[in-house]
């Protein structure tokens, strides 16, 4: 694989950024991964990071070097960061757990997959235009869908995330090929409530991602002024031969079968490994697969 990466957050009016993201890669698969911590709730940066750790620390242990089923990944990754935001909350006896929304994609095989819970986005650029975006699971979403009932309700409030106490709901895209110079990008609220589709493909359709997202993320601060969200982004360029030439190009050509690079980081939350118990997620991912064979065991009949 062949691609350039460029990743960012900035805090803005807020008291403290929530936000969290980052990608990691195989000779044979990449993740990208961003989290947008949920304000109104206790420790939104810790469910946040919690959510980042635990879908790369699963990418790391079964990306060897690819993944054998990413559609599987992607739900029994999700719903593990769910477990363990959860799991989080019942040991510190918090009264209300903290939550966050998530979006990761995996790209392998010259394929790209994703899957997202809340209102943090995905977007796929090509040739300046988006291909395709993911919708936010919010009521002015369901509102825009002419959805009876609706219109009182607040339309920016989430119907779902991370570490609430029902399960949370979620979509995973169809899989995408990727064409050279494609661009993915990962953002949470911040970037795109501030700036329109439109302006967000037209620059980062046009410019290295290096150029691009940081320039993106300045108009949103700017745009939004002192009340601004934090506002964090992370966005791939594939196989663009003058992005690639760049300082930020990644080739994986000479990576081993065993070799993997990450940019997940703690941040001032670096005791949060002990939180991540290996058994825990094991068992949560066993579950998880055991729920979803018994599912598709009844579909079948």
């Amino acid at each position: 694989m062949k691609f350039s990466v460029f990743q960012i957050s900035r805090r803005g009016g807020r008291e403290k950024n929530e936000d969290r993201m980052g990608y990691c890669y195989t000779r044979a698969a990449c993740l990208f991964v961003l989290a947008d911590g949920m304000g109104g709730h206790p420790q939104g940066e810790l469910a946040a990071q919690i959510a980042v750790q635990t879908v790369s620390a699963l990418f790391q242990r079964q990306a060897r070097p690819a993944l054998a089923d990413v559609q599987a990944f992607l739900s029994s990754a999700l719903l593990a960061a769910h477990q363990q935001i959860l799991r989080h909350g019942n040991q510190h006896g918090l009264l209300d757990s903290p939550r966050t929304t998530l979006v990761l994609a995996v790209v392998q095989d010259g394929i790209a997959r994703w899957i997202h819970c809340g209102d943090s986005r995905l977007y796929l650029v090509r040739h300046g235009e988006v291909r395709v975006r993911t919708r936010d699971h919010s009521y002015i979403e369901l509102r825009n869908a002419a959805i009876p009932g609706l219109e009182r309700v607040n339309r920016n409030v989430l119907f779902t995330c991370l570490g609430s106490p029902t399960r949370p709901l979620f979509d995973i895209s169809s899989p995408m090929a990727l064409e050279q110079g494609d661009r993915l990008l990962l953002c949470s609220d911040g970037l795109w409530s501030a700036l329109d589709d439109t302006t967000i493909a037209r620059q980062l359709g046009h410019s290295p991602v290096a150029q691009a997202v940081p320039e993106l993320v300045e108009q949103a601060l700017r745009r939004a002024g002192p009340s601004s969200d934090n506002v964090t982004a992370v966005a791939m360029e594939w196989e663009t031969p003058s992005a690639f030439e760049s300082t930020l190009g990644i080739s994986t050509e000479e990576f081993g079968d065993d070799e993997f690079s990450s940019t997940i980081q703690c941040g001032p939350l670096d005791g949060l490994a002990d939180d991540l118990d290996d058994e825990a997620i094991e068992r949560s991912i066993a579950e998880i697969n055991e729920a979803i064979r018994r599912s598709a065991a009844r579909r079948a009949s």
